[in-house]
């Protein structure tokens, strides 16, 4: 099963990165007829490796970032923070990992391990492979949908099994787990129920666009690959004009997509693409720090403090992380077998108006607020200072709630760490960006509280800044949006990797949505057509009297 950390990193012409028994940096070639079946890794720059920095300051930068949950929110739908980790598995998607028995080219093996913006987390092989067709309906056509579990009482909302409301899931197995688990081709999509329900919209999505094309008389046999094809650009569209202008400053996205690519492969068109450790290992970890420690999920978790819908009931009601049965205890999350539940609670679907902005459509599709996202800056929400075993292959580790390891900023430093990636400072040197000060890497601009590093550590940090802190701490001192370094990274490999894509608006730059508003297109559209179009389906549960 699948986690969202990488144990490893092969780097095209350089070989596997990764930690030895000790827990140290180490450095290998994979026998030659292995090279091929490994996701390519690359860098920006091959001439640009970063020192490896002393575990103490790794450790020392982690706790601060981690220390307190005091940052902002900023002006970012909080629905967006998990649609950026659901952009995040499909780039790392690996299509060939459940092939390596299987007769296959060197061709179909390297295409089948390079990043592309093709939802292949959500369809896998597609319905026609022996393996993955256990994903959809018998028709071969629409993807399975799950059903909730109703919530016994006097709440007659909840009190219901709801179908298309949860992950289609196992149902039966040796164990809880077993059973729980979703299935889908990416077990990462069921790691927190934000993301496990954003995957959930976009099967309602590929269903919905199926009818619709159905309607207009396309044949069965077409059926499918049609459906694919839009729901894949349509996806696109919205990553292009809805999620990245609001993560990076527009100006930058603009000349990206206007001018081309400076720096990540800019000469490449169409063909296979790399996953550069720039952006995976640091500068699309942005998200990290946009997680709240709570949200008003929907009309039955949306009262303050004691009862809403809190990030660690968010990885509690997931079936990677989770056990879909509530507690309030960290350690019942080591055990994969605990609790009855095997599928989501019915009072645990989403409010989607709460997490995205609706405002734009007519009155009934408005909700009573948005939670908006955190800052985008060097603080990342207290709760995941120690992450749950199950998010990150852990629980055979036997690890102690307070082990530095469980720490998600300390895990994101000590992977920079291990694959010796370029500092801060030496992608600014690259690409021309005037570089942060000494004093905005100490003191930034209300994030992370470096007060207490020794001075031999801080000075350490400013010579040669880990690139996720610096891309963080460059966001932070440009009120909340990545720039320079950050902008320039995220922006460019979004570019690439559509264009690496199957189907691809950027090698098709005439192509324009037919769904929802058209050229308005947004991930509000996308929900509605999800949704059918029904306020019952957008939020189910309905609002307080």
């Amino acid at each position: 099963m699948r986690r969202h950390t990488q144990k490893t990193y092969y780097i095209v012409n350089e070989g596997e990165f990764g930690l030895d028994r000790n827990g140290e940096p180490h450095h290998w070639w994979p026998a030659p007829e292995a090279e091929p079946r490994r996701f390519r890794f690359s860098r920006i720059d091959p001439t640009r490796k970063g020192p490896r920095l002393d575990s103490a300051l790794l450790q020392e930068l982690a706790k601060a970032m981690t220390a307190r949950s005091d940052s902002p929110d900023g002006d970012i739908p909080a629905g967006f923070t998990y649609l950026g980790q659901f952009v995040d598995h499909d780039l790392t998607m690996d299509r060939t990992a459940a092939s390596l028995g299987e007769d296959v080219t060197v061709d179909e093996l390297v295409q089948g391990r390079t990043p592309a913006f093709d939802l292949d987390s959500l369809y896998g092989r597609g319905p026609r492979h022996p393996e993955d067709k256990r994903f959809y309906q018998p028709d071969g056509i629409k993807l399975r949908i799950g059903t909730t579990a109703l919530v016994p009482g006097d709440d007659a909302g909840v009190n219901v099994n709801r179908t298309g409301f949860d992950l289609p899931r196992a149902g039966s197995g040796p164990t809880k787990r077993d059973e729980r688990a979703a299935l889908i081709p990416d077990a990462r999509n069921d790691e927190n129920l934000a993301v496990a329900q954003t995957h959930v919209a976009f099967i309602n999505f590929h269903n919905r666009v199926v009818d619709r094309l159905a309607a207009q008389s396309v044949p069965s046999a077409l059926l499918f690959d049609r459906a694919r094809e839009e729901v894949v650009r349509h996806y696109q569209w919205v990553l292009r004009h809805d999620y990245l202008p609001k993560i990076v400053k527009p100006v930058v996205v603009e000349d990206v997509y206007a001018h081309g690519r400076k720096f990540f492969e800019p000469t490449t068109a169409g063909g296979p693409a790399t996953m550069p450790v720039e952006f995976s290992v640091a500068a699309f970890r942005l998200g990290h720090s946009m997680i709240r420690d709570a949200y008003l999920w929907n009309r039955v978790f949306d009262s303050p403090p004691n009862l809403q819908g809190t990030l660690f009931l968010l990885f509690v009601f997931s079936g990677t992380s989770g056990t879909l049965s509530f507690t309030n205890d960290p350690a019942d999350l080591d055990e994969p077998n605990f609790g009855d539940n095997l599928r989501l609670p019915t009072n645990w679907i989403v409010d989607w108006r709460r997490l995205f902005d609706f405002s734009e459509f007519d009155e009934p599709f408005h909700g009573p607020g948005v939670n908006m996202a955190r800052r985008i800056d060097t603080l990342l929400a207290n709760p995941l200072h120690a992450l749950p075993a199950g998010s990150f292959a852990g629980i055979e580790q036997g690890l102690a709630q307070d082990d530095v390891q469980r720490n998600l900023a300390y895990r994101n430093l000590l992977r920079a760490n291990m694959v010796e990636l370029a500092t801060g400072q030496q992608m600014a040197e690259l690409m021309g960006e005037q570089p942060l000060t000494a004093d905005q890497v100490r003191t930034g601009k209300g994030g992370a509280d470096l007060g207490q590093l020794p001075r031999e550590l801080m000075n350490q940090l400013v010579e040669n800044t880990p690139l996720w802190f610096y891309v963080l701490r460059e966001a932070e001192v440009n009120d909340g949006h990545l720039n320079g370094v950050g902008g320039r990274i995220v922006a460019e490999v979004f570019h690439r990797c559509m264009e690496a894509s199957r189907y691809s608006i950027v090698r098709d730059p005439e192509w324009r949505p037919w769904l929802g508003r058209g050229e308005k297109f947004t991930m509000a559209d996308l929900l509605l057509v999800a949704a059918d179009g029904k306020l019952e389906n957008l939020n189910p549960l309905g609002d307080k009297p």
